[in-house]
């Protein structure tokens, strides 16, 4: 009888860590699936004339250094007001290398990165 609860309790030990601690599984897929997105991003090009379609306060893609971004959800949250939209479809790089970014500007942008400029 000892020797039956003695071994549930040590598969029950066993089991709660594979339970409570799934991080090496779930941390293996999420970065498969993370940098499935990332090759997808990476994959996705545009020409001049696509991007300048995006060209509206709700639907606003600018070109910064040949990569294109949807800041489309940023644009109300602009610090600069509507300033973003003056080269909305076109290319920012010039303005978004402008003295009135902080250097927090630098990482926010990879979040709004959709594809490569097509370079023809």
């Amino acid at each position: 009888m000892v020797v039956i609860v003695a071994v549930a309790l040590v598969l029950g030990i066993l089991l709660g860590l594979l339970i409570l601690n799934p991080r090496d599984r779930k941390s293996g897929n999420s970065r498969k699936v993370q940098s499935s997105l990332n090759d997808n991003k990476a994959s996705k090009t545009y020409s001049k004339t696509e991007v300048a379609l995006h060209n509206k306060r709700t639907d606003c893609w600018i070109i910064i250094k040949n990569k294109v971004y949807d800041v489309t959800s940023y644009v109300e949250e602009h610090p600069g007001g509507d300033a973003i939209l003056a080269h909305a479809g076109d290319d920012s790089t010039e303005g978004f290398f402008g003295p009135q970014h902080a250097t927090r500007v630098f990482d926010m942008i990879d979040d709004f990165y959709i594809g490569d400029l097509k370079i023809s």
